[in-house]
């Protein structure tokens, strides 16, 4: 259920800051839209504070359960003393992952043709991060990284099925990702030059999760009157980079 709030400041980006604070989110897992701009003025005549909207997604209520009524008591027999049976789930050995990734990827990379040779490791955070490499990879990788993106995602899911610790999985093929985030970087960098230069608002291509958080840390710290928020819904999310007039 999607809800929101709209809140003032001197900048679009405090009023942005203030709703923000008061929801406990940050700007990627909000929807951010901007009602009025803000104005100095002259000497403080005609100043007008920016106005926000700030729309964001809450579980629906759950609808109310209607209970039973209580059935009639019954004699209840008395069995031998016998322990319960209780199954508990096993939980796989963190070691036993990389076996359950390397099946499955190798299925799956045989099922698509695309032979590949694997190189895994696990980092000091935990996370498993695999390599493919061989040669003309670029329809594992497809356009933008869709591909790729999506046999990542069918990797986590399969083996961190009906286990209760969790392990992330990243899959990389021809360092496609390392060489896709330095292009970002550039992007984000140029964006930010031509909002300065032309002293307005700039938005770019929609994006997907991984790639507006590279633009927003490429940007965080470029220039005090440039500022980043993801506007719309997946999968058209976009950033939009904010030239502060004020600032």
């Amino acid at each position: 259920m999607l809800k929101w709030i709209e809140t003032t400041g001197k900048t679009e980006r405090d009023a942005i800051n203030t709703a923000l604070e008061q929801l406990g989110l940050d700007d990627d897992s909000v929807s951010i839209e901007v009602i009025t701009r803000g104005k100095t003025g002259f000497l403080g005549i005609g100043s007008c504070p920016a106005k926000v909207r700030v729309a964001y997604e809450v579980p629906d209520e759950p609808e109310e359960e209607i209970q039973p009524e209580p059935a009639e008591e019954l004699p209840v027999e008395v069995a031998e003393d016998k322990a319960p049976v209780v199954k508990e789930q096993s939980e796989e050995p963190l070691p036993e992952r990389s076996e359950r990734i390397e099946e499955f990827l190798s299925g799956l990379l045989k099922r698509l043709d695309c032979p590949a040779e694997m190189k895994m490791q696990r980092n000091e955070a935990g996370i498993y991060q695999v390599e493919l490499v061989g040669q003309n990879l670029g329809n594992l990788i497809g356009r933008r990284g869709e591909t790729l993106d999506a046999i990542q995602q069918l990797t986590n899911y399969a083996v961190n099925r009906g286990q209760s610790k969790r392990v992330r999985i990243h899959i990389d093929a021809e360092n496609y990702r390392a060489k896709r985030e330095e292009s970002l970087q550039r992007l984000a960098r140029k964006t930010a030059g031509k909002a300065l230069k032309y002293r307005r608002n700039m938005m770019l291509e929609p994006m997907n999760a991984y790639e507006r958080h590279v633009i927003h840390a490429a940007l965080q710290d470029y220039d005090s009157a440039i500022s980043t928020y993801s506007t719309g819904a997946e999968p058209n999310r976009r950033i939009v980079v904010v030239f502060d007039r004020n600032v």
